[in-house]
């Protein structure tokens, strides 16, 4: 399997480059020269498989040439052997043909545990053969932070500094950074919100200069791994409820736009769904372009659903490359553009065409503490507020009643306390036993300035297990 730049003028790579590489070096993203296909058949027979089997079925092409079917089986049984739940990911059933897929039993209470538990596997696995330590530096609205830590942090050759902007996280989320020990992990509080940390990160990867040589590896959703780990769940929920025979929708909470970005891969992949949903908060960039074909940065909203506090989703050029007919210089000229003004739009016949699949809602924050009080008052079911989003957006956006609809439950209510203790619900959301004395725990985390050079010179600073790069 090669990948390829959304921008056309990167080298093509294979999956241990890409893994190792994140951004391109035109500014792409990576994505695969040609997506692999499964038969309706292929599908049906993988129904009943144990989770890690049948993430091994969808990503086996992936990574095809660049690493054993042994060693990526044994890594995927380890990867899926630390989650909560014998299912993986369960689903529950809210109403008539409504479900919720539950993406939060891994180690961290989040949809990111998927994807960030398998990359710390494989960056240990090809760091190890390659004789070679990298740097892990990344940018979080809240979950992919923890993730990241705990899917890293005992990589042995790797350090790891992960950007939060600073008292715009909730303190569940801070502390499952912030109280994770290790010599090799470095939290870092930046003065400024999501969008400020996440354009740190890239300017970084456009320019390595200060690390003085060491590698620069992405944990952000820029980074396919983390794509193809989330296409997974799709199969598996529709093989759950009578898929491939019959179609699916789902009702996605997304920010970068990476989670739904994976189920339209899955739908080109061979497997039957009939609408996905974006679901966004206040900050609403996504369902702006999707609604009315305008892609424009807007003033970001501190909200009760944090980890889509986003005014610029990061995969969105994936889905503009296959909107233009996968031509890499016509990508590259509207990014440029977008850069300038601030503002994108595309044609009217390929915006019409994606409308065909996508429809989108934006949620507000009273909106979504009533979509948590209504559920859980009729099912007993405690939603966390990006969850509550996709619910809400599912119902109203839904096509069909005839078709299963999914929505994706992206994090535990627990880490989002101030939303439930808003939707007024009877019930208090527990810490799980693993994390029970998160708030007594010691935390370590460094405040910087909204401002590169200072990030730069404290990673270059406290990199390679504290010893200056």
């Amino acid at each position: 399997m090669r990948y390829i730049s959304t921008r056309g003028q990167a080298p093509a790579l294979n999956f241990e480059d890409v893994l190792l590489t994140g951004l391109a070096t035109d500014g792409g993203l990576y994505v695969p020269e040609n997506l692999p296909h499964f038969t309706q058949e292929e599908i049906a027979s993988w129904a009943g498989l144990p989770y890690h089997e049948l993430a091994f079925n969808v990503m086996r092409p992936f990574v095809a040439g660049s690493i054993s079917d042994a060693d990526f089986k044994r890594i995927l049984k380890e990867t899926y052997g630390v989650f909560a739940h014998e299912a993986i990911a369960p689903l529950r059933q809210l109403g008539a043909n409504e479900w919720v897929l539950e993406l939060f039993h891994g180690p961290t209470l989040a949809f990111k545990d998927f994807a960030l538990q398998l990359l710390g596997r494989l960056l240990d696995h090809f760091l190890l053969k390659r004789g070679e330590r990298v740097v892990i530096m990344g940018a979080t609205s809240g979950d992919t932070g923890s993730a990241a830590i705990e899917g890293c942090k005992h990589c042995e050759n790797v350090d790891i500094f992960i950007l939060h902007p600073h008292n715009r996280v909730s303190e569940v989320q801070r502390r499952q950074m912030t109280t994770i020990k290790g010599d090799n992990i470095h939290n870092i509080a930046v003065e400024g919100n999501f969008d400020d940390c996440q354009e740190m990160v890239k300017n970084s990867f456009a320019d390595q200069g200060f690390l003085k040589g060491t590698r620069l590896v992405a944990v952000n959703s820029i980074n396919w791994a983390r794509i193809m780990a989330q296409i997974v769940y799709y199969f598996h929920a529709s093989l759950q409820l009578g898929g491939p025979a019959r179609s699916m929708a789902f009702s996605v909470p997304t920010g970068n736009f990476g989670d739904i970005f994976a189920g339209y891969l899955a739908r080109n992949m061979g497997l039957p769904i009939s609408q996905l949903i974006v679901a966004t908060n206040r900050n609403d960039i996504l369902h702006r372009f999707m609604s009315g074909n305008r892609y424009a940065k807007d003033t970001l909203h501190p909200s009760l659903s944090p980890s889509m506090d986003i005014m610029v989703s990061s995969n969105f050029e994936r889905l503009l490359f296959d909107m233009h007919g996968r031509n890499g210089p016509a990508v590259a000229e509207l990014m440029s553009e977008f850069r300038k003004t601030g503002l994108l739009s595309v044609e009217d016949e390929r915006w019409t065409e994606t409308r065909r699949l996508f429809d989108s809602l934006a949620v507000d924050d009273d909106a979504t503490c009533s979509t948590i009080t209504d559920v859980y008052r009729a099912t007993g079911e405690l939603l966390d507020p990006h969850t509550a989003i996709g619910v809400r957006a599912a119902r109203e956006c839904r096509r069909s009643m005839s078709l299963p609809m999914i929505t994706l439950g992206t994090a535990h209510p627990v880490k989002f306390p101030e939303a439930v203790i808003k939707a007024e619900v009877d019930v208090e959301p527990v810490l799980p036993a693993h994390l029970k004395d998160l708030f007594e725990r010691d935390e370590r985390f460094t405040v910087l300035a909204n401002e590169l050079h200072e990030v730069q010179s404290f990673v270059a600073q406290h990199g390679n297990r504290g010893k200056p790069l």
